[in-house]
Protein backbone atom coordinates (compact mmCIF):
# COMPACT_ATOMS: atom_id res chain seq x y z
CA UNK A 1 0.00 0.00 0.00
CA UNK A 2 1.12 3.53 -0.90
CA UNK A 3 1.94 5.68 1.83
CA UNK A 4 0.99 9.28 1.72
CA UNK A 5 3.51 12.01 1.75
CA UNK A 6 5.00 13.14 5.21
CA UNK A 7 2.43 16.34 6.16
CA UNK A 8 0.21 16.21 2.85
CA UNK A 9 -3.51 16.27 4.02
CA UNK A 10 -6.80 15.02 1.89
CA UNK A 11 -10.09 16.74 1.95
CA UNK A 12 -13.27 16.14 1.30
CA UNK A 13 -14.61 12.51 0.22
CA UNK A 14 -10.84 11.15 0.77
CA UNK A 15 -10.34 12.06 3.89
CA UNK A 16 -12.11 9.35 5.05
CA UNK A 17 -10.35 6.81 3.12
CA UNK A 18 -7.38 8.12 4.18
CA UNK A 19 -7.92 7.74 7.75
CA UNK A 20 -8.75 4.15 6.44
CA UNK A 21 -5.13 3.50 4.91
CA UNK A 22 -3.35 4.60 7.80
CA UNK A 23 -4.70 1.88 10.29
CA UNK A 24 -4.47 -0.40 7.63
CA UNK A 25 -0.52 0.59 7.09
CA UNK A 26 2.65 -1.42 9.01
CA UNK A 27 3.67 1.90 11.13
CA UNK A 28 3.31 1.88 14.32
CA UNK A 29 -0.24 3.14 16.06
CA UNK A 30 0.71 5.94 18.63
CA UNK A 31 -1.61 4.52 21.31
CA UNK A 32 0.69 1.69 21.95
CA UNK A 33 4.12 0.91 21.49
CA UNK A 34 7.16 -1.52 22.19
CA UNK A 35 8.40 -1.80 25.58
CA UNK A 36 5.37 -1.15 27.91
CA UNK A 37 6.01 -1.53 31.07
CA UNK A 38 4.40 -4.35 33.16
CA UNK A 39 4.35 -6.00 36.38
CA UNK A 40 1.08 -4.74 38.34
CA UNK A 41 -0.35 -8.40 38.13
CA UNK A 42 1.77 -10.73 40.39
CA UNK A 43 0.43 -14.22 40.95
CA UNK A 44 3.02 -14.58 43.78
CA UNK A 45 3.54 -13.45 47.17
CA UNK A 46 6.97 -11.65 48.39
CA UNK A 47 6.77 -14.94 50.71
CA UNK A 48 5.78 -17.03 48.01
CA UNK A 49 8.93 -15.69 45.93
CA UNK A 50 10.97 -16.21 48.78
CA UNK A 51 9.94 -19.70 49.33
CA UNK A 52 10.64 -20.33 45.94
CA UNK A 53 14.17 -18.68 46.01
CA UNK A 54 15.22 -20.46 48.97
CA UNK A 55 13.72 -23.89 47.81
CA UNK A 56 15.56 -23.51 44.53
CA UNK A 57 18.86 -22.84 46.11
CA UNK A 58 18.93 -26.36 47.96
CA UNK A 59 18.18 -27.87 44.23
CA UNK A 60 21.06 -26.92 42.96
CA UNK A 61 23.19 -27.32 45.81
CA UNK A 62 22.44 -30.72 46.77
CA UNK A 63 20.13 -31.85 43.86
CA UNK A 64 22.45 -30.92 41.27
CA UNK A 65 22.76 -31.46 37.63
CA UNK A 66 23.52 -34.39 35.72
CA UNK A 67 24.76 -35.42 32.16
CA UNK A 68 27.78 -33.21 32.70
CA UNK A 69 30.17 -32.73 29.71
CA UNK A 70 33.79 -32.35 30.50
CA UNK A 71 33.45 -29.26 29.06
CA UNK A 72 30.99 -28.19 31.54
CA UNK A 73 32.80 -29.91 35.02
CA UNK A 74 35.85 -28.24 33.84
CA UNK A 75 34.30 -25.07 33.42
CA UNK A 76 31.81 -25.48 36.82
CA UNK A 77 34.94 -26.63 38.98
CA UNK A 78 36.91 -23.33 38.19
CA UNK A 79 34.22 -21.54 39.26
CA UNK A 80 33.83 -23.03 42.61
CA UNK A 81 31.28 -26.00 42.26
CA UNK A 82 31.30 -29.14 43.51
CA UNK A 83 30.13 -32.56 42.67
CA UNK A 84 27.81 -34.83 45.19
CA UNK A 85 28.15 -38.56 46.28
CA UNK A 86 25.62 -38.78 43.07
CA UNK A 87 27.88 -37.48 40.86
CA UNK A 88 26.06 -34.71 40.32
CA UNK A 89 27.05 -30.97 39.81
CA UNK A 90 25.86 -28.68 42.16
CA UNK A 91 25.95 -24.98 43.11
CA UNK A 92 26.61 -23.43 46.40
CA UNK A 93 24.38 -20.72 47.38
CA UNK A 94 27.23 -18.21 47.76
CA UNK A 95 28.18 -18.77 44.05
CA UNK A 96 24.79 -18.31 42.72
CA UNK A 97 24.59 -15.05 44.56
CA UNK A 98 27.76 -14.03 43.54
CA UNK A 99 27.07 -15.19 39.84
CA UNK A 100 23.92 -13.41 39.91
CA UNK A 101 25.30 -10.02 41.64
CA UNK A 102 27.71 -10.08 37.97
CA UNK A 103 24.96 -10.92 36.01
CA UNK A 104 23.46 -8.60 32.86
CA UNK A 105 20.87 -6.85 33.79
CA UNK A 106 19.83 -5.98 30.35
CA UNK A 107 20.13 -7.52 26.98
CA UNK A 108 19.99 -4.79 24.11
CA UNK A 109 19.73 -6.09 20.56
CA UNK A 110 20.61 -3.26 17.98
CA UNK A 111 18.65 -3.86 15.14
CA UNK A 112 19.58 -2.49 11.73
CA UNK A 113 16.75 -0.54 11.56
CA UNK A 114 17.91 1.57 14.87
CA UNK A 115 14.23 2.18 15.87
CA UNK A 116 13.36 -1.36 16.37
CA UNK A 117 16.05 -2.00 18.67
CA UNK A 118 15.01 -3.76 21.68
CA UNK A 119 16.55 -3.69 24.92
CA UNK A 120 15.30 -6.27 27.49
CA UNK A 121 14.66 -6.11 31.06
CA UNK A 122 13.31 -4.48 34.36
CA UNK A 123 9.58 -3.57 33.83
CA UNK A 124 9.86 -3.29 30.07
CA UNK A 125 7.58 -6.10 27.68
CA UNK A 126 8.42 -6.90 24.18
CA UNK A 127 6.65 -9.69 22.09
CA UNK A 128 8.63 -12.27 20.62
CA UNK A 129 8.06 -14.65 17.85
CA UNK A 130 9.52 -18.14 18.02
CA UNK A 131 8.84 -22.19 18.71
CA UNK A 132 10.35 -23.79 16.55
CA UNK A 133 7.43 -26.08 14.57
CA UNK A 134 7.83 -28.62 12.27
CA UNK A 135 4.65 -27.92 10.37
CA UNK A 136 3.12 -25.33 8.70
CA UNK A 137 -0.88 -25.14 8.61
CA UNK A 138 -0.76 -24.42 4.43
CA UNK A 139 -2.31 -21.34 3.20
CA UNK A 140 -4.05 -22.30 0.12
CA UNK A 141 -5.11 -26.08 1.32
CA UNK A 142 -5.65 -25.85 5.31
CA UNK A 143 -3.80 -28.81 5.67
CA UNK A 144 -0.42 -29.45 7.95
CA UNK A 145 2.88 -30.24 6.01
CA UNK A 146 6.39 -30.32 6.70
CA UNK A 147 7.98 -26.86 7.02
CA UNK A 148 10.78 -26.10 4.47
CA UNK A 149 13.61 -23.02 4.56
CA UNK A 150 10.76 -20.95 2.14
CA UNK A 151 8.33 -21.18 5.40
CA UNK A 152 10.92 -20.25 7.25
CA UNK A 153 11.99 -17.32 5.48
CA UNK A 154 8.02 -16.21 4.76
CA UNK A 155 7.79 -16.03 8.64
CA UNK A 156 10.38 -13.78 9.61
CA UNK A 157 9.34 -11.27 6.65
CA UNK A 158 5.28 -11.54 8.50
CA UNK A 159 7.04 -11.19 11.40
CA UNK A 160 8.95 -7.90 9.92
CA UNK A 161 5.90 -6.35 8.76
CA UNK A 162 3.60 -7.01 11.72
CA UNK A 163 2.82 -4.14 13.91
CA UNK A 164 3.05 -5.13 17.60
CA UNK A 165 5.54 -8.01 17.17
CA UNK A 166 9.22 -6.72 18.19
CA UNK A 167 11.31 -9.31 18.01
CA UNK A 168 11.26 -12.40 15.26
CA UNK A 169 12.63 -15.69 16.80
CA UNK A 170 12.65 -18.61 14.41
CA UNK A 171 9.00 -20.26 13.73
CA UNK A 172 9.53 -23.78 12.06
CA UNK A 173 12.19 -25.99 11.42
CA UNK A 174 13.66 -26.08 7.90
CA UNK A 175 13.10 -29.78 7.39
CA UNK A 176 14.40 -30.07 3.79
CA UNK A 177 17.84 -29.17 4.98
CA UNK A 178 19.08 -32.03 6.93
CA UNK A 179 22.01 -33.96 5.19
CA UNK A 180 24.73 -31.23 6.46
CA UNK A 181 24.48 -29.24 10.06
CA UNK A 182 26.48 -26.24 8.49
CA UNK A 183 24.41 -25.76 5.91
CA UNK A 184 21.16 -26.21 7.82
CA UNK A 185 22.93 -23.20 10.16
CA UNK A 186 24.16 -20.84 7.57
CA UNK A 187 20.80 -21.13 5.31
CA UNK A 188 18.52 -20.56 9.03
CA UNK A 189 20.64 -17.35 9.73
CA UNK A 190 20.85 -15.76 6.15
CA UNK A 191 17.10 -16.49 6.34
CA UNK A 192 16.54 -14.03 9.43
CA UNK A 193 18.65 -11.93 8.77
CA UNK A 194 17.55 -11.53 4.58
CA UNK A 195 13.72 -11.18 5.80
CA UNK A 196 13.84 -8.79 8.38
CA UNK A 197 15.41 -5.89 10.31
CA UNK A 198 14.35 -6.43 13.99
CA UNK A 199 16.08 -8.39 16.10
CA UNK A 200 15.66 -11.84 15.62
CA UNK A 201 17.18 -15.07 16.86
CA UNK A 202 17.87 -18.75 15.46
CA UNK A 203 18.65 -22.35 17.01
CA UNK A 204 22.16 -23.80 16.44
CA UNK A 205 22.16 -27.54 17.66
CA UNK A 206 26.17 -27.99 16.77
CA UNK A 207 29.10 -26.00 18.84
CA UNK A 208 30.61 -26.04 15.21
CA UNK A 209 27.87 -23.85 13.68
CA UNK A 210 28.08 -20.87 16.25
CA UNK A 211 31.45 -19.70 14.39
CA UNK A 212 30.14 -19.95 10.67
CA UNK A 213 27.15 -18.13 11.50
CA UNK A 214 29.04 -14.99 13.27
CA UNK A 215 31.17 -15.07 10.26
CA UNK A 216 28.17 -15.01 8.14
CA UNK A 217 26.43 -12.47 9.99
CA UNK A 218 29.79 -10.57 9.84
CA UNK A 219 30.02 -10.53 6.27
CA UNK A 220 26.62 -9.66 5.74
CA UNK A 221 27.86 -5.99 7.77
CA UNK A 222 30.95 -6.04 6.46
CA UNK A 223 33.96 -6.20 8.50
CA UNK A 224 35.08 -8.75 10.84
CA UNK A 225 33.55 -8.79 14.19
CA UNK A 226 30.98 -5.97 13.55
CA UNK A 227 28.37 -8.54 14.82
CA UNK A 228 29.79 -8.97 18.32
CA UNK A 229 30.08 -5.07 18.29
CA UNK A 230 26.67 -4.75 17.68
CA UNK A 231 24.35 -7.89 17.55
CA UNK A 232 21.27 -7.61 15.54
CA UNK A 233 20.22 -11.64 16.78
CA UNK A 234 20.20 -14.21 19.25
CA UNK A 235 21.58 -17.23 19.31
CA UNK A 236 18.34 -19.45 20.52
CA UNK A 237 19.13 -22.90 22.65
CA UNK A 238 17.73 -25.14 25.21
CA UNK A 239 20.37 -26.81 26.74
CA UNK A 240 18.72 -28.59 29.81
CA UNK A 241 17.25 -32.21 29.48
CA UNK A 242 14.39 -32.05 32.19
CA UNK A 243 14.53 -33.41 34.57
CA UNK A 244 17.70 -31.39 35.67
CA UNK A 245 20.37 -32.87 32.97
CA UNK A 246 22.48 -31.47 30.53
CA UNK A 247 22.01 -32.04 27.00
CA UNK A 248 25.49 -32.47 25.22
CA UNK A 249 25.11 -31.10 22.01
CA UNK A 250 22.85 -27.81 23.18
CA UNK A 251 25.03 -27.06 26.25
CA UNK A 252 27.90 -27.33 24.08
CA UNK A 253 25.86 -24.49 21.97
CA UNK A 254 25.51 -22.58 25.25
CA UNK A 255 29.38 -22.90 26.15
CA UNK A 256 30.51 -21.74 22.91
CA UNK A 257 28.33 -18.56 22.41
CA UNK A 258 29.05 -17.38 25.63
CA UNK A 259 32.79 -17.76 25.04
CA UNK A 260 32.43 -15.56 22.16
CA UNK A 261 29.84 -13.28 24.10
CA UNK A 262 26.37 -13.40 21.63
CA UNK A 263 23.45 -12.68 22.60
CA UNK A 264 22.14 -15.67 23.95
CA UNK A 265 18.38 -17.10 24.36
CA UNK A 266 18.09 -19.56 26.57
CA UNK A 267 15.40 -21.47 27.81
CA UNK A 268 14.86 -24.72 29.99
CA UNK A 269 10.94 -26.31 29.05
CA UNK A 270 10.26 -29.08 31.56
CA UNK A 271 6.57 -30.04 31.54
CA UNK A 272 4.52 -30.26 35.22
CA UNK A 273 3.16 -33.28 35.84
CA UNK A 274 5.77 -35.55 33.39
CA UNK A 275 9.03 -33.77 33.79
CA UNK A 276 8.62 -31.79 36.57
CA UNK A 277 6.33 -31.99 39.81
CA UNK A 278 2.57 -31.59 38.80
CA UNK A 279 2.08 -29.15 41.62
CA UNK A 280 2.28 -26.03 40.05
CA UNK A 281 4.88 -24.43 42.82
CA UNK A 282 7.09 -27.20 42.46
CA UNK A 283 7.32 -27.18 38.87
CA UNK A 284 8.42 -23.65 38.78
CA UNK A 285 11.24 -24.52 41.69
CA UNK A 286 12.74 -26.90 38.96
CA UNK A 287 12.20 -24.81 35.66
CA UNK A 288 14.21 -21.81 38.02
CA UNK A 289 16.55 -23.96 39.49
CA UNK A 290 17.63 -24.96 35.53
CA UNK A 291 17.09 -21.53 34.33
CA UNK A 292 19.45 -20.30 37.06
CA UNK A 293 22.31 -23.36 36.41
CA UNK A 294 22.49 -21.86 32.61
CA UNK A 295 22.96 -18.00 33.52
CA UNK A 296 25.80 -19.17 36.62
CA UNK A 297 27.10 -21.25 33.40
CA UNK A 298 27.23 -18.84 31.21
CA UNK A 299 28.65 -16.04 33.64
CA UNK A 300 31.34 -18.98 34.98
CA UNK A 301 32.57 -18.50 31.22
CA UNK A 302 31.67 -14.90 30.57
CA UNK A 303 31.08 -12.66 33.46
CA UNK A 304 28.12 -10.24 32.61
CA UNK A 305 27.42 -12.18 29.32
CA UNK A 306 24.08 -11.12 27.63
CA UNK A 307 21.91 -14.07 28.48
CA UNK A 308 17.90 -14.36 29.05
CA UNK A 309 16.86 -16.36 31.76
CA UNK A 310 13.66 -18.43 30.73
CA UNK A 311 11.90 -20.71 33.31
CA UNK A 312 9.62 -21.88 30.49
CA UNK A 313 7.43 -24.47 32.51
CA UNK A 314 4.98 -26.55 30.27
CA UNK A 315 2.01 -28.41 31.40
CA UNK A 316 1.20 -31.89 30.80
CA UNK A 317 -2.60 -32.53 30.21
CA UNK A 318 -2.68 -35.42 33.42
CA UNK A 319 -4.97 -37.71 31.43
CA UNK A 320 -3.25 -37.99 28.72
CA UNK A 321 0.51 -37.30 29.07
CA UNK A 322 0.70 -35.16 26.33
CA UNK A 323 1.37 -31.32 26.06
CA UNK A 324 -0.45 -28.69 26.75
CA UNK A 325 0.35 -24.93 26.26
CA UNK A 326 -3.34 -23.52 26.45
CA UNK A 327 -4.55 -23.34 29.87
CA UNK A 328 -5.22 -21.35 32.64
CA UNK A 329 -2.38 -23.45 34.00
CA UNK A 330 0.15 -22.15 31.62
CA UNK A 331 -0.53 -18.78 32.09
CA UNK A 332 -0.36 -18.42 35.47
CA UNK A 333 2.79 -20.55 35.42
CA UNK A 334 4.09 -18.15 32.71
CA UNK A 335 3.26 -14.99 34.57
CA UNK A 336 4.73 -16.48 37.99
CA UNK A 337 7.98 -16.58 35.50
CA UNK A 338 7.95 -13.50 34.70
CA UNK A 339 7.95 -12.23 38.45
CA UNK A 340 10.31 -14.33 39.50
CA UNK A 341 12.77 -13.04 36.63
CA UNK A 342 11.96 -9.26 38.19
CA UNK A 343 13.15 -10.89 41.98
CA UNK A 344 16.38 -11.60 40.21
CA UNK A 345 16.68 -8.77 38.51
CA UNK A 346 17.66 -10.67 34.88
CA UNK A 347 16.33 -10.25 31.63
CA UNK A 348 13.78 -12.53 31.73
CA UNK A 349 11.85 -14.87 29.02
CA UNK A 350 8.00 -16.20 28.86
CA UNK A 351 6.42 -18.20 26.77
CA UNK A 352 2.78 -17.21 26.00
CA UNK A 353 0.38 -17.87 22.98
CA UNK A 354 0.50 -21.63 22.67
CA UNK A 355 -2.82 -22.60 21.79
CA UNK A 356 -3.92 -26.53 21.77
CA UNK A 357 -6.12 -25.39 19.07
CA UNK A 358 -5.37 -26.75 15.35
CA UNK A 359 -7.25 -23.75 13.67
CA UNK A 360 -7.13 -20.38 15.09
CA UNK A 361 -10.47 -20.62 16.26
CA UNK A 362 -12.35 -19.50 19.12
CA UNK A 363 -10.48 -21.73 21.22
CA UNK A 364 -6.86 -20.48 19.67
CA UNK A 365 -8.53 -17.08 20.71
CA UNK A 366 -9.25 -17.77 24.39
CA UNK A 367 -6.29 -19.61 25.14
CA UNK A 368 -3.85 -16.96 23.49
CA UNK A 369 -5.78 -14.25 25.00
CA UNK A 370 -5.38 -15.14 28.24
CA UNK A 371 -2.09 -16.41 28.57
CA UNK A 372 -0.33 -13.33 26.84
CA UNK A 373 -2.64 -11.08 28.70
CA UNK A 374 -1.68 -12.32 32.19
CA UNK A 375 2.40 -12.79 30.95
CA UNK A 376 2.27 -8.78 29.64
CA UNK A 377 0.75 -7.91 32.77
CA UNK A 378 2.76 -9.81 35.03
CA UNK A 379 6.31 -7.89 33.29
CA UNK A 380 7.31 -10.97 30.61
CA UNK A 381 10.37 -9.10 29.33
CA UNK A 382 10.05 -11.38 25.69
CA UNK A 383 6.72 -12.88 25.71
CA UNK A 384 7.80 -15.82 23.03
CA UNK A 385 5.35 -18.21 20.62
CA UNK A 386 3.02 -15.24 20.94
CA UNK A 387 2.01 -15.01 17.12
CA UNK A 388 1.37 -18.15 15.23
CA UNK A 389 1.70 -21.28 17.12
CA UNK A 390 -0.77 -23.79 16.44
CA UNK A 391 -1.54 -27.26 17.92
CA UNK A 392 0.47 -27.41 20.53
CA UNK A 393 3.44 -25.88 19.02
CA UNK A 394 3.33 -28.81 16.61
CA UNK A 395 2.33 -26.43 13.50
CA UNK A 396 2.81 -22.59 12.62
CA UNK A 397 -0.23 -20.83 10.81
CA UNK A 398 0.53 -17.18 8.65
CA UNK A 399 -3.19 -16.98 9.48
CA UNK A 400 -2.81 -16.77 13.12
CA UNK A 401 0.12 -14.50 12.94
CA UNK A 402 -1.59 -12.22 11.70
CA UNK A 403 -4.73 -12.32 14.30
CA UNK A 404 -2.47 -12.66 17.17
CA UNK A 405 -0.97 -9.71 15.73
CA UNK A 406 -4.54 -7.75 16.89
CA UNK A 407 -4.65 -9.85 19.92
CA UNK A 408 -1.33 -8.87 20.65
CA UNK A 409 -2.29 -4.98 20.17
CA UNK A 410 -4.91 -5.17 22.27
CA UNK A 411 -2.33 -6.34 25.18
CA UNK A 412 -0.35 -3.95 24.60
CA UNK A 413 -3.14 -1.26 25.07
CA UNK A 414 -4.10 -2.87 28.51
CA UNK A 415 -0.61 -2.96 28.99
CA UNK A 416 -0.46 0.65 28.70
CA UNK A 417 -3.30 1.47 31.39
CA UNK A 418 -4.92 4.41 32.58
CA UNK A 419 -3.66 8.06 32.09
CA UNK A 420 -4.87 10.08 35.20
CA UNK A 421 -4.07 13.98 35.41
CA UNK A 422 -6.22 16.98 35.51
CA UNK A 423 -6.87 17.07 32.13
CA UNK A 424 -8.03 13.27 31.10
CA UNK A 425 -10.09 13.66 34.70
CA UNK A 426 -12.22 15.70 31.94
CA UNK A 427 -14.10 17.57 34.69
CA UNK A 428 -14.56 21.18 32.19
CA UNK A 429 -14.99 19.30 29.50
CA UNK A 430 -18.15 16.97 31.42
CA UNK A 431 -19.66 20.38 32.28
CA UNK A 432 -19.82 22.19 29.10
CA UNK A 433 -21.58 18.74 27.06
CA UNK A 434 -24.28 17.95 29.71
CA UNK A 435 -24.91 21.71 29.97
CA UNK A 436 -24.36 21.59 26.01
CA UNK A 437 -24.83 19.89 23.37
CA UNK A 438 -25.52 16.09 25.37
CA UNK A 439 -22.80 14.18 23.42
CA UNK A 440 -18.82 14.43 23.19
CA UNK A 441 -18.98 13.34 19.67
CA UNK A 442 -17.33 16.81 18.08
CA UNK A 443 -15.45 17.36 21.35
CA UNK A 444 -11.90 18.83 19.99
CA UNK A 445 -10.82 16.48 22.85
CA UNK A 446 -12.83 13.37 21.58
CA UNK A 447 -11.16 14.36 17.87
CA UNK A 448 -7.24 14.71 19.23
CA UNK A 449 -7.56 11.29 21.22
CA UNK A 450 -9.23 9.14 18.15
CA UNK A 451 -5.45 8.34 17.28
CA UNK A 452 -3.36 8.19 20.80
CA UNK A 453 -5.69 6.88 23.30
CA UNK A 454 -7.72 3.92 21.35
CA UNK A 455 -6.18 1.08 19.33
CA UNK A 456 -8.12 -0.09 16.01
CA UNK A 457 -8.14 -4.03 15.26
CA UNK A 458 -6.90 -4.02 11.50
CA UNK A 459 -8.63 -7.44 11.12
CA UNK A 460 -11.17 -7.66 14.04
CA UNK A 461 -14.70 -6.48 12.54
CA UNK A 462 -16.36 -3.94 14.54
CA UNK A 463 -18.66 -3.28 12.22
CA UNK A 464 -22.85 -3.18 12.86
CA UNK A 465 -25.10 -6.80 12.28
CA UNK A 466 -26.62 -4.80 9.00
CA UNK A 467 -23.76 -3.75 7.53
CA UNK A 468 -21.85 -7.20 7.98
CA UNK A 469 -25.10 -9.30 6.75
CA UNK A 470 -25.26 -6.47 3.92
CA UNK A 471 -21.27 -7.86 2.47
CA UNK A 472 -22.07 -11.01 2.41
CA UNK A 473 -21.04 -12.30 6.36
CA UNK A 474 -17.71 -12.31 5.71
CA UNK A 475 -16.07 -14.89 8.24
CA UNK A 476 -12.38 -13.64 9.97
CA UNK A 477 -10.26 -16.78 8.69
CA UNK A 478 -11.18 -15.51 5.09
CA UNK A 479 -9.98 -11.88 5.79
CA UNK A 480 -6.81 -13.34 7.26
CA UNK A 481 -5.83 -15.09 4.75
CA UNK A 482 -6.72 -12.12 2.49
CA UNK A 483 -4.25 -9.82 4.49
CA UNK A 484 -1.34 -12.50 4.34
CA UNK A 485 -1.40 -12.91 1.05
CA UNK A 486 -1.79 -8.71 0.66
CA UNK A 487 1.63 -8.63 2.59
CA UNK A 488 3.97 -11.73 1.56
CA UNK A 489 3.11 -11.25 -2.08
CA UNK A 490 4.44 -7.35 -1.94
CA UNK A 491 6.84 -7.60 1.81
CA UNK A 492 10.45 -8.16 0.72
CA UNK A 493 12.69 -6.71 3.33
CA UNK A 494 16.19 -5.26 1.45
CA UNK A 495 18.61 -5.34 3.96
CA UNK A 496 21.78 -6.19 2.94
CA UNK A 497 23.79 -4.92 -0.11
CA UNK A 498 23.31 -6.55 -3.15
CA UNK A 499 27.10 -6.67 -3.62
CA UNK A 500 27.15 -8.37 -0.44
CA UNK A 501 24.47 -10.97 -0.80
CA UNK A 502 26.48 -11.97 -4.35
CA UNK A 503 29.45 -12.37 -2.66
CA UNK A 504 27.87 -14.45 0.06
CA UNK A 505 25.99 -16.72 -2.52
CA UNK A 506 29.73 -17.19 -3.88
CA UNK A 507 31.02 -18.46 -0.97
CA UNK A 508 28.04 -20.02 0.51
CA UNK A 509 25.49 -22.81 -0.42
CA UNK A 510 22.21 -20.69 -0.06
CA UNK A 511 18.95 -22.13 -0.84
CA UNK A 512 16.90 -19.42 -1.09
CA UNK A 513 16.99 -18.69 -4.62
CA UNK A 514 17.20 -14.91 -5.33
CA UNK A 515 13.89 -14.93 -7.86
CA UNK A 516 12.15 -15.90 -4.62
CA UNK A 517 13.57 -12.93 -2.72
CA UNK A 518 11.18 -10.14 -4.73
CA UNK A 519 7.62 -9.47 -5.82
CA UNK A 520 5.95 -11.22 -8.42
CA UNK A 521 7.52 -14.59 -7.74
CA UNK A 522 5.56 -18.16 -8.19
CA UNK A 523 5.15 -18.75 -4.42
CA UNK A 524 3.35 -15.33 -3.59
CA UNK A 525 2.29 -14.18 -6.81
CA UNK A 526 0.59 -10.92 -6.51
CA UNK A 527 -3.11 -9.80 -6.71
CA UNK A 528 -4.36 -13.18 -5.69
Amino acid sequence: MRERPAGSRVRGSGARAARIAERTNPRRSPAVGPGLAGGAYAPLSDGDVAAIHATVLKVLANVGLGAVTDEIRDIAAAGGARFNAHGRLCFPPALVEDVLAGAARELTYHARDPSRSVRSGGRRVYFATSGEAVRVVDSASGEYRPSTLLDLYDFFRLADYLEHVDFCGQQVVATDICEDARLHAINVAYAGATATTKPFSISLADPATVGDVEALWDRMLGAEGAFRRRPFAAIGVCPIVSPLRFGPDTSAVLCEAARRGLPISACTAPQAGATAPAALAGALVQSTAEALAIVVLVNLINPGAPVDFGPWTFVSDLRTGSFTGGGGEEAVLEAAAAQIARFYRLPGLVAAGMTDAKRPDYQAGYEKGITIALSALAGGNMICECAGMMGSLFGCSFESMVLDDDLIGAVQRALRGIEVDEQTLSYELIERTVLGPGHYLGAAQTLSLMQTEYLYPRLGDRTSVAEWQSRGSPELLPAARARVREILSSHYPQTIDPQIDRAIRAHYDIRIGPELMRSGNVRWPAGR
